[in-house]
């Protein structure tokens, strides 16, 4: 190989490089909500936010839009997608229908390294503080790898690598409403008793309880989300509204 085809292979892996790093880092901030919805995400913007030149920034923004992350007009450049409570509700329901087909051929296919996954999976979960420490009003970003890991591995032995595509696209939309809705208030569930109800059911090969109990948890996620959305559009629309107690 030449000194030019070295420098040229260098050069791409370096972009290729940067283009990942902006990916990761606005990924993360469009889940979490740092970012208003609705914003148009201009690449001068991007590129000063992030540290990058403006080519690695289109490639990020082309990646995120196809993942459903942005939206993007012609001509006009990339935005943040809106929530709404239609969306938040059609979401959850698409996500109930792919994750209970997934959940039962994963448990129709299990195999003891699917079971032993799946309990490591609820350890580390459990393990895991929930809150930040640095800031108890969000979520521990290492809770959140481990909660994803736990739903991943639920499904892992479906075997179908699309289905799994497909629900962890919807599960990424899921995680961005949970994330951007959430009041700081602390927990209002047993969340960690849900996740280890739907292990331990998936776990004895029930599938229909194991069902039961992962569709209960993404609903009421979405009803405490929808409400919260709801208090922020409506000020002081808590009132006289009954708080959710804990499944």
């Amino acid at each position: 190989m030449t000194h030019g085809a070295a420098d040229l292979g260098e050069g791409a892996k370096a972009k290729s490089t940067l283009a990942s790093s902006v990916y990761h880092q606005l990924r993360e901030d469009l889940l979490r909500g740092a970012l208003a919805s609705e914003s148009k995400l201009r690449v001068e913007w991007v590129v000063s936010r992030y540290g990058a030149g403006a080519s690695p920034v289109r490639e990020a923004l082309n990646r995120l839009a196809s993942e459903g992350l942005l939206g993007r007009h012609d001509q006009r450049g990339f935005f943040i997608m809106p929530v709404s409570a239609a969306e938040l509700e059609e979401l959850t329901r698409t996500r109930c229908w792919l994750e209970e087909r997934a959940l039962r051929e994963s448990i129709a296919h299990r195999t003891a390294e699917w079971e032993e996954q799946l309990v490591l999976a609820l350890h580390r979960l459990a393990r895991a503080q929930r809150r930040s420490l640095e800031d108890p009003s969000s979520n521990n970003p290492d809770w959140e790898k481990l909660h994803r890991a736990f739903h991943r591995a639920l499904i892992s032995a479906c075997r179908s690598h699309w289905l799994i595509g497909f629900c962890e696209q919807l599960s990424d939309q899921a995680s961005r409403y949970r994330l951007i809705s959430q009041d700081g208030t602390g927990n209002e569930r047993d969340d960690l008793g849900e996740h280890r109800l739907i292990a331990e059911r998936a776990l004895d090969g029930d599938a229909d309880g194991a069902v039961e109990a992962l569709l209960n948890h993404y609903r009421l996620t979405a009803a405490m989300c929808m409400e919260r959305l709801h208090q922020r559009e409506v000020p002081g629309a808590s009132a006289g509204r009954v708080s959710r107690g804990r499944k």
